[in-house]
């Protein structure tokens, strides 16, 4: 009895299971979806789908969808791009509201873009609804040497055509920065840029800043000025304290040199001392010798003792006089 009953219960799970591997592996019921929503894919076709690793729902779904909305999809195509990586309900999102809203997208284009890494679906709603990209504080310096620090609201709409390979949001803020700091540097004074900041917005749209990106610039408007530093007064200040510090190291070089040539000068004072006492040490050698030689007698010695003696008798006698002549 009992094992009747246990061969009964392995029946009804291996009939179980069985159904279960017929069904998975034969989707009636998506078939018959696909017929009732006039889309044309046989019973063959799903269970081939499930051997090349192919989830037949997404792909008859995203036929019913394409269906419904009056596009022709492909099977074929619809796998290929599912086996390529892709996304494919996103594509057929994307393809439905871009035929709504009379945007030209084929199927092309959007798997391709699809295959980029970027959001289809995403990109055609900013087709429609474009989007504000706020810039951050983006700092210029005018002519007259004081900053301004310019927010920017840039409005931009996503270009299908160049969504592959199109430059993304980074490299509009960076043009857009870029145009604000040449638009302000050219100006010659900050007060016309706080009076007309459209100049700066019609300045920088003239500049086609969207080309080779995924956008298009619709407008941009100055959403913020405000008045930084006076950088052309700071600048002034620092090349002054560079003169001060110039002029001072040259005056201190100025000074050393002078000072190095008093030294050299008391040297060669001292040095031409030297030689006179040397000169007047040679005096009573040469006297000496004169008297050897018989050059000199002592008669001659005495005459001139005793005009060494008149002559400073003589200037004693002088200097008295120029005392007086002094103090008168």
């Amino acid at each position: 009895m009992e094992s009747s009953l246990f061969f009964l219960v392995a029946v009804i799970a291996g009939g179980l299971f069985l159904l279960w591997m017929i069904l998975y592996f034969i989707p009636i019921g998506l078939w018959f979806q696909a017929l009732v929503s006039d889309v044309k894919i046989s019973l063959l076709q799903l269970v081939l789908m499930r051997w090349r690793k192919v989830p037949p729902t997404i792909i008859v779904r995203a036929m019913i969808e394409g269906k419904k909305a009056g596009l022709e999809l492909y099977r074929d195509l619809l796998e290929a791009h599912y086996l390529a990586g892709g996304h494919v309900a996103q594509v057929v999102h994307a393809l439905v509201s871009a035929s709504k809203a009379n945007i030209d997208l084929t199927f092309q284009i959007a798997t391709a873009v699809d295959l980029a890494g970027r959001d289809v679906f995403e990109a055609v709603q900013m087709s429609v609804n474009p989007k504000v990209i706020n810039t951050p504080p983006v700092a210029a310096v005018a002519k007259d040497g004081i900053q301004l620090i310019a927010k920017a609201r840039v409005t931009v709409r996503a270009n299908i055509r160049q969504l592959v390979g199109g430059a993304g949001e980074e490299t509009i803020l960076a043009r857009v920065g870029e145009g604000i700091v040449s638009s302000i540097g050219s100006a010659a004074s900050h007060k016309e840029v706080l009076e007309n900041p459209d100049s700066i917005s019609k300045v920088v749209l003239s500049k086609g800043l969207d080309s080779g990106t995924a956008f298009e610039i619709l407008s941009i408007d100055i959403a913020d000025i405000d008045i930084g530093k006076n950088i052309g007064a700071e600048l002034q200040t620092d090349q002054a304290e560079a003169d001060l510090k110039i002029a001072q190291a040259k005056a201190e070089e100025r000074r050393a040199m002078a000072v190095a040539t008093e030294h050299e000068m008391k040297a060669l004072a001292q040095e031409m001392r030297a030689r006179v006492i040397e000169a007047e040490a040679e005096v009573p050698r040469a006297m000496a010798e004169a008297f050897r030689s018989g050059n000199l007698g002592i008669m001659d010695y005495y005459k001139m003792k005793n005009i060494e003696a008149d002559t400073q008798m003589r200037e004693s006698i002088a200097k008295p006089n120029d005392k007086k002549n002094n103090q008168k």
